[in-house]
């Protein structure tokens, strides 16, 4: 508690609050702009900074990082194509809503439950660093292996009808995330002799192909160029109707934090898990999920905003990166005389101060502005399809081209676009795909590095999965997967009427 009364005095102080304003707008256009990522404009920031006090630089690395994982979302209704990775929950039922004339609605529900997210996080930042990390520290590579499958076992089920399509899309995704250099042998792995793969394929592009650029074609195919998105209206969002899911978001930001503490793990996995909770909690959603139920961005919104605060923990107790952004604000530290680590919370007690000040004010920052900014963007879906269509296929092809300046990527994107394209006409889900290509690498190299420290044991089995955090994992992973079984969900849902009836 005295952390957060600690912080709470940057408040006062205009030098620091103008910094951490200027880096919030920074973060709300970068991180909209689908190919420009919230990691690209800390990145430019560490340069800017290196000459500032250390408190300057972390006020604006802040409102950066805050607004800037909101942002995502702005792209992720209005255009259907996520601004980050964590986003892509986002657009399942974000973009439907925005179809139906209610993006203010989608937007002010995003807006807002972001900025609890995000509040969240951060006081568990200051009140649970050191406990959740000495969870984060009890993890295995085996751990993180069963995490990442859990959250694509359970997103197969969740984005679309036919949960064995669920598992074909991410089986597809794993087989291209594997392309590129092997982390263990460190030869080319699926080339096909393509030296420009020997990377691997980056994210942006396939992001920016499958959601933005299958959008476009599927608006072409469909012979629907002539057509107008629905009007958008300033519409009344009664507070009550909103405070409706506050509750619920907590539990949400609750998992955002627990899993943004996992480094590597991040805002995709914490979005799909918090989405499948909501699913199996919200018995009455405002429409179905996918359909536009304002309980999806609540739920997606929420996890990944709070991933924040949990990122940073390990980042600042250990000096171990929660994700790319905290890697980068590693780096803002070292520039700056500052060490990250066990002691770190004691000795540069100031430091912490205001990290948490920078993040509080940038949360301030990110109600305002996306409550006052974000409407005048949801004008945008007003414009004919016409004109909307080739600046959104511009915009895909300068998003996939700005993450390493290679025309390489914009074929990607154009590849990764028709996929999508032809994934959506046979009703297969691009969500499971998109989290296996961020989670691919981290699951192959976990699971590898399991089985070399296992080979050596007298039990291999139980050096794999011995461990109580490795058999919860290991039992909902399997639960997951048994009860989206067709046969298996039939009788669970037989019982669930008839427990219905008889009540």
């Amino acid at each position: 508690m005295d952390a957060i009364l600690h912080s709470l005095v940057y408040f006062t102080q205009p030098k620091f609050v103008l910094l951490c304003g200027l880096g919030s707008i920074a973060g709300l256009f970068v991180g909209s702009i689908p190919g420009l990522s919230v990691s690209m404009a800390t990145a430019l920031l560490v340069s800017i900074t290196y000459t500032w006090s250390a408190n300057d630089a972390l006020a604006t690395v802040m409102g950066v990082y805050v607004v800037g994982v909101f942002s995502g979302a702005l792209s992720a209704i209005l255009l259907n194509i996520p601004g980050a990775p964590a986003s892509v929950v986002t657009t399942l039922d974000g973009y439907p809503l925005a179809k139906r004339g209610e993006a203010y609605k989608a937007l002010k529900y995003a807006t807002v439950y972001s900025f609890v997210g995000s509040v969240f996080g951060l006081v568990a930042l200051a009140l649970l660093a050191k406990p959740i990390t000495s969870i984060a520290l009890k993890f295995q590579p085996m751990d993180y292996f069963l995490l990442a499958m859990f959250g694509l076992a359970t997103v197969g089920g969740l984005t679309t009808k036919s949960f064995s399509k669920g598992l074909v899309s991410a089986v597809f995704g794993l087989f291209f995330a594997m392309i590129g250099m092997d982390s263990v042998l460190g030869t080319p792995r699926l080339t096909f002799g393509i030296r420009n793969l020997n990377a691997g394929i980056s994210t942006v592009p396939a992001l920016v192909g499958l959601f933005g650029f299958a959008e476009v074609l599927s608006v072409v195919f469909e012979g629907q160029m002539d057509a107008t998105v629905n009007n958008i209206t300033r519409q009344v969002v009664k507070v009550k109707d909103m405070l409706r899911e506050f509750w619920h978001s907590l539990y949400y930001s609750l998992i955002g934090t627990v899993v943004g503490a996992l480094p590597g793990a991040g805002g995709p996995v914490a979005a799909f898990l918090a989405y499948s909770q909501a699913k199996n909690i919200v018995k009455k959603p405002s429409r179905p999920f996918g359909e536009g139920a304002v309980e999806g961005i609540v739920a997606s919104e929420s996890a990944n905003n709070a991933c924040i605060g949990g990122a940073l923990i390990p980042m600042l107790t250990l000096a171990v990166p929660g994700d790319a952004v905290t890697a980068i604000i590693l780096s803002v530290f070292y520039v700056h005389g500052l060490q990250p680590g066990p002691m770190f919370l004691t000795t540069s007690a100031e430091s912490f101060y205001a990290i948490l000040g920078g993040g509080f004010i940038g949360c301030v920052f990110l109600l305002l502005l996306g409550l006052l900014v974000a409407p005048h963007l949801s004008k945008i879906i007003n414009v004919p399809k016409t004109v909307l269509m080739p600046i959104v296929g511009l915009l895909c092809v300068i998003g996939a081209y700005a993450c390493n300046n290679r025309l390489f990527d914009v074929g990607l994107m154009f590849f990764f676009g028709v996929l999508g394209f032809g994934m959506r006409a046979r009703g297969y889900s691009v969500a499971p795909m998109t989290l296996a290509i961020v989670l691919g690498n981290m699951m192959d190299s976990n699971f590898r590095r399991a089985i070399s420290l296992a080979s050596s044991a007298d039990s291999k089995l139980l050096a794999l999965f011995g461990r109580p955090i490795t058999m919860i994992l290991l039992v909902l992973t399997l639960f997951s997967i048994i009860s989206n079984v067709p046969a298996v969900r039939r009788m669970l849902n037989r019982r669930k009427e008839a427990k219905a009836a008889n009540e």
